[in-house]
């Protein structure tokens, strides 16, 4: 299965090259990640895709990790802060017409998401979103590897500048994960050519019968 030897090959990058990743395969990435499995299908987060060299060293400025600034793109996934009735009533009539399905058809399926997600918190709801926001980023390393591009998935970095810089709070996000692609930097990452170490699948698996 060459998955397994993509997902082998790949490692948490500490050093880019100078190298770009490619437009198409920046959509294919994208893509994927538009794809990715998501809870009742809402979506309830988006992705910023930042090609600016200014603007990611900016983003990147007392952050630890140098992959932001040195990435050929950097990813930041942004989860909904809340949700109310008229994002589900959007999201309702998108799949009645994605469906060509009568909005009347889909009231059943409105009302167990209203009730399901109109009784929760804002901040419960944000978590919620914020897992599908992980699951996409899951995606998106998958989907970079397979194309033998390399990445950094990211926590370290600072929220509330990222929220200003990209106008976030305006448009009711937090970002909660970024992920930097680009090329390793073979002569200056000393992880490049490192052996991956992971648990022994009978370790890390049990199989109940």
């Amino acid at each position: 299965m060459k998955l397994i030897g993509d997902l082998k090959w790949r490692y948490a990058t500490k050093k880019f090259s100078n190298k770009k990743v490619a437009n198409d395969d920046l959509k294919k990435i994208i893509e994927a990640i538009n794809l990715s499995a998501s809870s009742i299908g809402m979506q309830t987060y988006r992705l910023f895709v930042i090609d600016n060299q200014l603007l990611k060293k900016e983003l990147g400025e007392g952050s630890f990790n140098s992959q932001i600034a040195e990435s050929s793109h950097l990813l930041v996934f942004a989860a909904f802060d809340s949700i109310n009735q008229e994002i589900i009533n959007n999201y309702i009539e998108f799949v009645a017409k994605e469906r060509k399905t009568p909005v009347k058809d889909l009231m059943g399926f409105k009302k167990t998401i209203s009730d399901y997600l109109l009784s929760k918190t804002d901040e419960e709801n944000f978590i919620w979103s914020a897992k599908q926001a992980y699951i996409g980023l899951g995606t998106a390393l998958i989907a970079a590897a397979t194309l033998k591009i390399d990445s950094t998935p990211m926590e370290g970095f600072d929220a509330d500048k990222f929220d200003e810089l990209l106008g976030l709070k305006e448009k009711k996000l937090k970002s909660v994960v970024i992920l930097a692609l680009g090329y390793r930097d073979e002569e200056n990452d000393y992880l490049a050519n490192q052996k991956k170490v992971r648990l022994p699948i009978e370790v890390f698996s049990t199989k109940v019968s």
